[in-house]
């Protein structure tokens, strides 16, 4: 079958699908790419050639990455060995030390770290309690960023809203009491704004301090914790999550018209920002060194839980496809870079480093791949580029079909990628069946056990076919 009938008839690529978190801006970026310039197409090899060139190979690669556990068995190490992985904490940066010795000892090149300053805030003791109608003690945890409580804490009534728009036409209840927006999940994307902005909404109806119902679609009394924002010309409160059992059990009981007091006691403080570092390491193209293929995944956690799926298994993933390529003979005619960002997850400031400290050589990066999904079943790549690049990312995908990773969408926008899109660097995500994510993103169930070993193993094999044929082909990857 050819390629164009491949891509159209199978659906591979499907342009009416939904763009992934970038958004309209990716959309717009994408139309930086033009077949041209430096990445223009050579004669000779077309999208259609890749089958019988690579077919092979892929063959190799996605055997050997199903033999191996050595991807689930560093990550189960650094998760037990460092635990949550937080900007400005002492568990990021001897991971960041491990990372770091393990990669020279793994044989890569010119393994180096790139500083970079992040924001340092600490959680420090915190609960919530229920005093009327009568006591009870709530799972919490304070959203990213946020102020402390008094040092003997809040107390006030409770105000359940299920909207922006619900508190804004009861704006006048609120005052002086707590808001809990009570919001259940539909999409991260959706979904995620109550938390971001809560506090925002909350102190300008005139409330005391700012609750959510956790981010996310299914909970066994585990809350979930996140980045929040405040407004400088309004009052800052304290925001924090509770678990989504209780704030539909607060919900009831102000539905029967009863009174609802609790107590709130958070300890957070906002430090002077810390000195984090981003992990460099490369696998030295035999041919075209100086073209490079970025992949990566992010190495900061939040606070709690291990950060095994958010996103130690990405940055796993992405190290073991690329030692997975060295350790069976296969290094591509181009340079493949293993990055692990720091600071992802409260204020992305290890992609903005990145991009800035390699903005000179961004001319003469072919890709840059993000894997910040979670670790599960593979289900292809989410692209944003060329027209032309679509016809060869989706060749390439074809043949990692075999381990679940064949699909196409358009609409990348990884967070640590994005800042090389602005540069003109095509961009690509992991994509995985996220069906359970959100069962344990930014909580303390986000533990390695929850990361299957034959989900890795199929990652690793899907990323590192992916990985080769771009990295290798006799073509850039046209722009």
């Amino acid at each position: 079958m050819k390629m164009s009938d491949r891509l159209h008839g199978q659906g591979r690529v499907n342009p009416a699908a939904p763009v992934s978190k970038a958004g309209t801006i990716i959309l717009l970026l994408a139309a930086m790419f033009a077949v041209g310039g430096p990445h223009a197409m050579a004669q000779g090899f077309s999208p259609d050639d890749i089958r019988a060139k690579y077919g092979e190979a892929a063959g190799r690669i996605q055997q050997a990455a199903l033999s191996s556990d050595l991807a689930w068995e560093r990550l189960a190490e650094m998760c037990d060995t460092f635990g949550p992985r937080f900007s400005g904490s002492e568990n990021l940066e001897k991971a960041i030390d491990w990372a770091v010795e393990t990669l020279k000892a793994d044989g890569f090149d010119h393994v180096r770290t790139q500083d970079v300053q992040v924001p340092n805030w600490k959680r420090g003791h915190e609960f919530a309690e229920q005093l009327e109608p009568r006591y009870q003690k709530m799972p919490m945890l304070g959203l990213g960023g946020s102020i402390a409580t008094p040092p003997e804490g809040l107390v006030g009534e409770v105000l359940v809203v299920g909207s922006f728009e619900e508190l804004r036409e009861k704006a006048s209840m609120a005052s002086g009491k707590f808001v809990l927006f009570n919001i259940p999940f539909t999409s991260y994307r959706e979904t995620v704004a109550i938390r971001v902005h809560g506090a925002v909404e909350a102190a300008r109806a005139g409330a005391i301090g700012s609750l959510i119902r956790s981010v996310g679609h299914d909970s066994l009394q585990t809350p979930h914790t996140g980045g929040m924002s405040y407004d400088d010309a309004l009052p800052k409160i304290p925001h924090a999550a509770l678990t989504p059992e209780d704030a539909d059990r607060l919900h009831r009981i102000q539905e029967r018209g009863q009174r609802i007091v609790i107590r709130l006691k958070m300890d957070a403080v906002t430090m002077p920002d810390a000195t984090s570092r981003n992990v460099i390491a490369d696998l030295r193209g035999t041919e075209s060194p100086e073209k490079v293929v970025v992949v990566g995944g992010h190495i900061d956690s939040w606070d709690v839980g291990q950060g095994a799926q958010d996103d130690g298994g990405g940055c796993m993933m992405a190290w073991h496809a690329i030692r997975l390529l060295k350790d069976i003979g296969l290094t591509p005619k181009r340079t493949l870079r293993l990055v692990l960002w720091t600071n992802e997850e409260n204020g992305a400031r290890g992609a903005a480093a990145y991009a800035r400290g390699h903005a000179e050589e961004a001319e003469n990066y072919i890709i840059a791949i993000e894997s910040d999904s979670g670790t599960f079943a593979p289900e292809g790549f989410a692209f944003t580029g060329s027209e032309k690049a679509i016809e060869y990312v989706t060749e390439a995908a074809a043949l990692a079909e075999p381990v679940g990773a064949g699909g196409i969408r358009l609409g990348a926008g990884g967070v640590d990628i994005r800042p090389l899109l602005t540069l003109g660097v095509p961009i690509m995500d992991v994509l995985v069946d996220r069906t359970d994510y959100f069962k344990y993103h930014h909580t303390h169930a986000d533990t390695v056990d929850k990361v299957s070993k034959e989900d890795m193993k199929h990652c690793v094999a899907g990323l590192a076919t992916m990985l080769y044929i771009l990295a290798d082909m006799p073509v850039d990857l046209p722009r």
